[in-house]
């Protein structure tokens, strides 16, 4: 595995944190700044909890995930007829 870098800000290298996805210059993960995303953090406000992290590389990881999301999105297709669907 080689160091990688994703978009502008997302990092990967395999010295460092085993090569788990960081923020470029910093040893925050990108997966525990999304998972505050996730569970409803305000954005702005994730970039608070996380000062070494500039509020467009939130904005970008967010990006890049929902793109994977979206590339990706008939892995995680969950059976149900749309009559079925619960609300």
């Amino acid at each position: 595995m080689e160091r990688k870098l994703y978009g502008r800000y997302i990092v990967t290298d395999p010295d460092i944190y085993h090569g788990r996805l960081t923020f470029r210059g910093t040893s925050v993960f990108v997966a525990d700044v999304l998972a505050d995303v996730a569970r409803g953090l305000d954005l702005w406000a994730t970039g608070q909890d996380w000062p070494q992290v500039s509020k467009p590389a939130i904005a970008g990881a967010v990006r890049l995930a929902c793109q994977a999301f979206v590339q990706y999105a008939d892995e995680y297709v969950v059976e149900y007829g749309w009559e079925k669907m619960p609300a």
